[in-house]
Order: structure tokens, then sequence, then C-alpha cells
């Protein structure tokens, strides 16, 4: 190799087996017996250039600080010696460690300057200050979608990409994002690190967490123009559009059924295979729907966490309060082809059903 002249600028291939940066050369000494690894720094970059010399040599990730990737490099091994004493959390990083505690404390430090608005993390006083000023600076150039931080574009890029490079080591199982992973995991091992502060229950996920609050606050935003159906979740208002656009998106591969939501189709693929996996120790009903389960346990447990607002009525599954609701209101929203009403969706569904299979 030619001598690079001091001061010149000089080109060097990535040393990807140890992420050094482009700008240092790596040769080893075997003189002795034994591999001694010499470093040569040909250049460094200054401070503040915005320089990303380090690259992990198994994904995209870049950074100026050797530091800073030798932390990185733990996601890809697995190694997670930083542990939470409340409830077991796990991370590579001290760091985020300090960053997870104010869950459990409730510390707030990043305070907005325009409003009285605080959080807990950075990246959320981010998100939360583009309301202010409307700035989303990164964009998709696939799909024109916009957002505040590069890691959340880089993140949804992968839905375009399809590439799910977070590996669960107990299965099969990858993921686009890490968090997804994580809540993955918590399937393995039964963590359940998000705590409901009004009761004793604990979720695996912090979206079933959100969903639960709404049975103590009564919070739905958002709304069905149709038919006029609230939910906590802009994701199930999503699948619950479907009732109306007539879209089954999800397709049995043994014969020509189609499904609104994924859990219908599988629970259509189990008459096919017969599989019924999810069994009731007080009395061995058996499902092939987690889901189904649990309501049945019902049964047995006597719960029923269903109230109606207006009287001491009580019930173990929705749709049952739902029926019990329009007998105050006497509202009966939805219509099924016969023009007939009903006072829930679940409720026409079956009647749908029953009614098809007469028609046989």
């Amino acid at each position: 190799m030619a001598e690079a002249g001091v001061g010149s600028p000089t080109a060097v291939s990535q040393n990807i087996c140890d992420g050094s940066p482009s700008g240092v050369l790596g040769d080893w000494d075997t003189s002795k017996g034994t591999e001694q690894h010499t470093v040569i720094k040909i250049s460094q970059p200054e401070a503040n250039t915005g320089e990303e010399p380090y690259m992990c040599g198994k994904c995209v990730f870049r950074t100026a600080y050797k530091s800073a990737l030798s932390q990185h490099m733990k996601t890809h091994t697995g190694d997670k010696p930083y542990m939470c004493g409340e409830c077991g959390y796990k991370t590579a990083r001290k760091s985020t460690l300090s960053r997870h505690m104010r869950i459990h404390t409730g510390e707030k430090t990043y305070k907005c300057d325009q409003c009285d608005y605080s959080a807990a993390w950075k990246c959320s006083l981010n998100q939360h200050l583009a309301k202010h000023t409307g700035d989303k600076p990164y964009m998709c150039g696939e799909c024109g979608y916009r957002t505040v931080q590069k890691s959340h574009l880089s993140d949804h890029m992968r839905t375009h990409t399809g590439e799910k490079p977070y590996k669960c080591d107990q299965c099969d199982y990858s993921a686009a994002h890490k968090s997804t992973l994580n809540q993955h995991l918590a399937t393995h091992t039964g963590e359940k690190p998000y705590k409901c502060d009004q009761c004793d229950y604990s979720a695996a996920k912090n979206s079933n967490l959100h969903k639960h609050l709404a049975k103590h606050t009564g919070d739905k935003p958002y709304m069905c123009g149709e038919c006029g159906y609230r939910t906590t979740q802009k994701s199930t208002l999503s699948r619950h559009m479907r009732t109306h656009t007539g879209e089954k998106p999800y397709k049995c591969d043994q014969c020509d059924y189609s499904a609104v939501q994924m859990y219908t189709l599988k629970q259509h693929i189990a008459k096919h295979t017969g599989d019924k996996p999810y069994m009731c120790e007080e009395c061995g009903y058996r499902t092939a729907q987690k889901s189904d389960l649990f309501q049945h346990m019902k049964t047995h447990t006597g719960d029923k966490p269903y109230k109606c607002d207006q009287c001491d009525y009580s019930a173990s599954r929705k749709y049952s309060l739902d029926r019990h609701l329009a007998k105050h209101t006497g509202d009966k929203p939805y219509m099924c082809a016969s023009m007939k009403s009903f006072c829930s969706e679940t409720v026409r569904k079956y009647y749908v059903q029953g009614y098809c299979q007469m028609m046989k």
C-alpha cells in the first residue's frame, strides 16, 4: 500500500471484523509467536463535524465514538448486564437502565418551554414539541411518511424493506423493531413489566396496558364515522372499518375463505387442522384461541369486568354488556343484509352466521 502523505485525504476500507473506523488500519504482528493487533492511526474526525467513522459489521449502525459502538455490539451478542430491581428488565447499557427507571420513579426531567408538558425521555419531548412547531424534517421517499426523529424514519423504512434484524434466541421469531422483540420475549419469560397504577393488573405489552387503562378512564378517542363505534386504539378502529368496506385481507391457503382479522382466520384454520392447543384445567374445555380460553375461564372464576354505568349489571363478555345497554338506550346501530338491526357487532355476526346456515 502506498504511504499516505501527511495532511493528504486517504480513503481506507472499513475494518468490518472489529468495527474500526475507516481512518484506522490494523496489522497483525506474529513475530513473537502471539497475535498482537497493532492499530495505526491514519486520521481522526474532528469534533462536531458530524462524521461517524465507527461502523457495525452486522447492521447499518454508525457512530462517532468507539465506546458507543462497543455498547451497540451488545445488541447483537445478547449481553445485558444491567437489570432493573423493580421489574427484572435487562439492558445492555447503563444509561438505558437509568432511563427505564423513570417508569418506576415517575421522574420527568425534560420540560417543554411552551407549555407545562414534561417527559421522562428527550425523544418524547421532541415528539411533543412537533405539536407546537409542526416540524417533521425526516421524510420517507417511498410513501411520504414524515417524522420528527431520524431513528423513527429508519424504523419506518423496515415496513418497505421487510428487514427484521432483531432475532429471538429461543425460537425463530424475528422483528423489525427492538421493542417488538422485547414484547415477544415476554411470552417466553412471562415477564409483565407494565403495571396499572389503579389496580393489580400487569401486562407484557405497553399497548395492552393502555387498553386496560381505558376501563378505568372510559377514554375512547378513536371513532368510526360510519356507525359511531369508539375505541381506545387506532389500530382497532382500522380493523373495525373493514366491517364497512368489506375488505378481507387474511386468506386461507387451504380453501377460498378470507377474513377481516387475523385471529378470525386462525379460528377458521383450526377447522382444517382440528388443532385446539388451549385447554381449561377445570373442565377440559379446549379451544384454538387463547382469548377464547381466557373468556371461558370467567365461567369458573365468576369474573365480570364489564360494568354498566347506568345500573349494577356486570358481564363477563363485552357483547353481553352491549346487549344489556341496548335495554337502556334502545340503540341498535348494527344492521345485516336481511335489514335486521342489532345492538352490537358481535351479536350481528352471530345472527348472520346462524341465518346463513339456515339458508344453506
